[in-house]
């Protein structure tokens, strides 16, 4: 049996269908999952190179972010731009994103999983800053939702592998 969550998609960690794909039309198919990766995309550049409040735009009206650590859930478009914008100015990110893996699974609907590695400094004012291990690595759990012709994330999970913490760069770096 497959779990869902209250919204309809996918609980994480669980597939919203029976392993292999669901049948449908191959050009379709091809649409919707360049158009959900191409978002898988989008939030990552503009996390690192835009505007971070931005992101909230590439999810749907009541699109979910949510954290299996530490049981963190913003929901709504307004609060993820208040959460995404609220990341501080003198943060340096370089997100590197790959193993993109979509599915679509209704004429409106795609799952997705990415893996992802973060690197990320704080107190950044310019300039190159020496190498240093990311982060954090860890992969994506995604549900979209085609809302008036357009792909959007209703709901992106977020799984750690490893992690540790930002440093900074006025202080000494951490082992």
């Amino acid at each position: 049996m497959i779990a869902e969550s209250d919204d309809g998609t996918a609980a994480p960690g669980q597939l919203p269908f029976p392993l292999g794909d669901p049948p449908g039309d191959p050009l379709d198919d091809l649409l919707a999952e360049r158009a959900c990766e191409r978002l898988v995309l989008d939030f990552v550049h503009r996390l690192d190179l835009g505007d971070p409040g931005s992101v909230a735009e590439l999810f749907t009206p009541d699109g979910v972010w949510e954290w299996a650590e530490g049981d963190r859930t913003v929901r709504g478009r307004e609060a993820l731009r208040a959460y995404f914008g609220a990341r501080p100015a003198d943060r340096l990110s370089r997100r590197v994103t790959t193993n993109i893996r979509v599915t679509r699974t209704s004429a409106t609907t795609a799952t997705a999983t990415s893996y992802f590695t973060i690197y990320r400094v704080d107190g950044h004012t310019g300039g190159m800053v020496p190498p240093r291990p990311p982060t954090q690595v860890g992969y994506y759990e995604d549900a979209f939702r085609r809302v008036d012709g357009r792909w959007l994330l209703a709901r992106r999970g977020t799984f750690l592998t490893f992690a540790g913490p930002t440093d900074h760069l006025g202080s000494p770096q951490r082992q």
